[in-house]
């Protein structure tokens, strides 16, 4: 993951009412390899957040400034130390105006991933810690918590430049709860919602359940077919990447590598060829479970409408051809 450009500004502010302090960096950090295991350590805490929502610019305007400086930098009229500093004072002048927000290190990110360029934005709080000094001694030591990642984004540079119209080229973290405290960084970023990550991730697994009907797969195959996508899907999300409908039906059956991607595209289900999976969603697909009074039920989700039945109106379960062991177990039982 080259690093292209990075900086880091600080802003001072306590959720008192007390003017925000900004200390500006003066130039680009140097490349270190702290720096690439900062990055490192903030993708992958981006990546295992739950809590995203994925969209597009607002248009350029003076509430929402971000983009044209940023378009400024892309196309090679402004650096991107100037830029930062540019966006860094507006964020600053945001932050006064939310009572709920608290100052921190913003990192401003340029890298490069596969052929994909990126800028990534996150908000990064410091810690104490103890640590072991060379004499065999203990001191307090600050850190930046990567892990407490509550205020970030990613943009895709090179789908924003090569297809302006899409609607998903920015991700970020969602406040939690209802919670206002995030408002003014989404601002910041100028990002509106384009794309219902959970609900196309429900409706992918949907048309998957409905293609593995249709092809009348023996249990096994249905299985290893489910564990396809949902590895698949998974390993899309930790790398920050979404699935392509694409690549996923090549991987659910090579010898018929365009069948999935047809029948999606025959059924209408209305997905995008490229689409932001929800991990939350993804692992609910898994299995269904459940366990209450001294009674645990778990199944895995391709199961229903064949071998389970649900009926709805009496909130119970059919099970048909239940494990031998088990058919053995209440035969001794009966006996």
């Amino acid at each position: 993951m080259p690093i292209r450009n990075a900086v880091i500004h600080q802003i001072d502010k306590k959720p008192d009412g007390s003017p925000a302090v900004l200390h500006l960096a003066t130039d680009n950090l140097p490349e270190t390899q702290a720096i690439e295991s900062l990055m490192h350590d903030v993708n992958d805490s981006y990546n295992a957040k739950t809590g995203k929502a994925w969209g597009f610019f607002h248009g350029e305007s003076g509430a929402y400034p971000l983009s044209g400086w940023l378009a400024k930098f892309v196309n090679g009229n402004m650096e991107f130390i100037d830029f930062t500093r540019t966006a860094a004072e507006h964020l600053t002048k945001l932050m006064e105006e939310s009572n709920l927000s608290v100052g921190g290190h913003v990192l401003f990110a340029f890298y490069t991933q596969g052929l994909t360029d990126y800028l990534t934005v996150a908000i990064l709080q410091q810690v104490e810690t103890i640590a072991v000094t060379a004499d065999l001694g203990v001191a307090t030591s600050r850190h930046l918590d990567t892990g407490a990642l509550h205020l970030a984004a990613r943009i895709n540079l090179s789908e924003w430049r090569n297809n302006p119209a899409s609607r998903q080229y920015i991700s970020f973290i969602k406040g939690k709860n209802g919670r206002k405290s995030s408002d003014y960084f989404r601002d910041f970023i100028g990002c509106q919602e384009g794309v219902d990550g959970p609900g196309e991730t429900r409706t992918l697994l949907k048309a998957f359940s409905d293609y593995v009907e249709k092809e009348d797969l023996p249990e096994e195959a249905a299985r290893e077919k489910t564990a396809t996508l949902v590895e698949y899907a998974a390993t899309q999300t930790k790398l920050g990447e979404p699935v392509t409908l694409q690549d996923l039906s090549q991987l659910l059956d090579e010898d018929r590598p365009q069948n999935f991607a047809e029948f999606i595209r025959d059924k209408d289900y209305g997905l995008s060829p490229e689409i932001p999976a929800d991990k939350r969603t993804l692992n609910q697909f898994r299995r269904y479970t459940g366990r209450a009074e001294g009674m645990s039920i778990s199944f895995e989700a391709h199961l229903l409408g064949s071998r389970v039945e649900f009926d709805q109106d009496n909130s119970s379960l059919t099970i048909k051809n239940l494990p031998t062991q088990l058919i053995d177990q209440l035969k001794r039982s009966a006996a």
